[in-house]
């Protein structure tokens, strides 16, 4: 019998369960998968508490994995048994030997990009395209602010912004860390337990500030990080690893320059099939190319799921990391 990490209520990593798991055929639309790879996302960790709602409970976490096709249902033509594919976003159901999921959602695998790295990459990858391109067109000579930028989202933006020409600062939370950004492409890491990062964009940019400034924290980074902005810049607030931020009047936007705000969501970005492919398609060209490396911080077996989400939690984890089904 198959198995799968289940929850039968929210709430901390304990309710995880290691359990039988029978996907069953693949209906009408559908592929079943044997999986080789998931990967984990904060995201994982706000459906387990609650804090993003499931459709229904018991259900199965997980948003990213790589496997092979078993099977196809009916209307299926674009994939066969055998295809080597990846997927990132919704439905849930990824922390999971095998599964089914819908035929439109999943992407083929190109040869030079194993299972471990797409399910390291799908979901922070595509993340970092669409801040990249859609949040913000990052164009050469712009400056831009990525937080935790040695995490698994911020080290594909610190590389991939690089490579786009733009001059990249980074906050990070120990001296590892800024060498791991420094090594990604990031010209300024800041600790920012060391120093107001603000003040130091400030004196970074010359007073200026940045064109954008990509925030997955959320409350305890938000309002400094609306300080680090150009007049007319960007605020991306894609996370709230720190909890949710507070209410605010909008009127701050314009008393700071009138900035722009934007809460953004890879569902949205990718919803439809050819801006999925698109997507897909740049994130596979950056690192076929080299342009972006993908660093697999650390694999954790499936069934020790609920400790990858304690070390993730506590902050004790760096790049991508992987759980082997």
């Amino acid at each position: 019998m198959s198995k799968a990490i289940k929850i039968h209520s929210t709430g901390g990593p304990s309710v995880m369960r290691w359990e039988d798991h029978d996907p069953g055929a693949p209906g009408p639309g559908e592929v079943r998968l044997h999986q080789e790879a998931v990967g984990l996302n904060f995201i994982d960790v706000y459906h387990r508490t609650g804090l993003y709602p499931l459709p229904a409970l018991p259900a199965v976490l997980g948003l990213e994995g790589a496997g092979v096709v078993e099977s196809v249902g009916a209307e299926v033509s674009e994939f066969k048994p055998g295809d080597r594919v990846a997927y990132a976003g919704i439905p849930p159901g990824a922390y999971a030997q095998d599964r089914c999921i819908p035929a439109h959602r999943l992407l083929r695998l190109p040869d030079g990009i194993s299972s471990r790295q797409a399910a390291g990459m799908m979901l922070r990858g595509m993340t970092a395209r669409y801040l990249l391109f859609g949040c913000h067109p990052v164009k050469s000579g712009d400056r831009i602010l990525i937080h935790a930028a040695a995490g698994g989202v911020g080290s594909i933006v610190c590389q991939w912004a690089s490579h786009l020409g733009a001059e990249v600062i980074g906050t990070v939370g120990s001296p590892e860390k800024a060498e791991i950004a420094r090594n990604n492409g990031c010209d300024h890491p800041i600790l920012y337990a060391e120093v107001d990062f603000a003040e130091r964009v400030k004196a970074i940019t010359g007073g200026r500030g940045v064109d954008v400034v990509y925030d997955s924290v959320g409350q305890a980074t938000f309002m400094q990080s609306l300080d680090c902005l150009r007049p007319m810049g960007t605020m991306v607030s894609f996370g709230q690893a720190s909890g949710a931020v507070s209410p605010i009047d909008i009127g701050i936007l314009a008393a700071k320059g009138s900035l722009f705000l934007t809460r953004p969501s890879l569902m949205a970005y990718t919803a439809r099939r050819e801006d999925l492919l698109a997507h897909a398609r740049d994130l596979f060209a950056v690192v076929e190319k080299g342009a972006v490396k993908i660093s697999i911080g650390q694999t954790y077996a499936l069934k020790d799921a609920a400790r990858a989400h304690q070390d993730l939690e506590g902050r004790k984890t760096q790049g991508s990391t992987v759980l082997i089904p």
